[in-house]
């Protein structure tokens, strides 16, 4: 997924309940499966965040020696900016582009 060029919104927003719900026809599921998708984003954006601030990363001990660094801070800001994660589960569930299933619900034959 490409957070980065998501049409979310940056802001919060008031959302139809009946609208969330119409894909599994419970509210309670529409929030779980968004959760468990925000939970996905979510250790995404940090590992790529990570990734990006290691390349700044000095690896002295002591206290005395803090820099700033001017890039690394610019990376820090990008990513304070960008949609929370709930935000783009919660775009990606409506666009219906979240792959779910509820295997209590799937009729497979398991008698042969």
């Amino acid at each position: 997924m490409d957070y980065k060029k998501s049409k979310a919104p940056v802001n919060t927003v008031t959302r139809n309940i009946m609208d969330l719900s119409r894909e599994t026809g419970n509210i309670y599921e529409s929030v779980a499966i968004i959760a468990k998708r925000a939970n996905q984003i979510s250790v995404e954006i940090k590992q790529d965040l990570n990734k990006k601030l290691s390349e700044f990363a000095s690896y002295n001990d002591t206290l005395e020696e803090v820099f700033e660094n001017r890039e690394q801070i610019e990376i820090s800001r990008y990513y304070e900016k960008l949609p929370k994660p709930t935000l783009l589960a919660t775009e990606e569930f409506i666009e219906g582009s979240v792959y779910w299933r509820d295997p209590t619900r799937d009729n497979y034959n398991q008698e042969g």
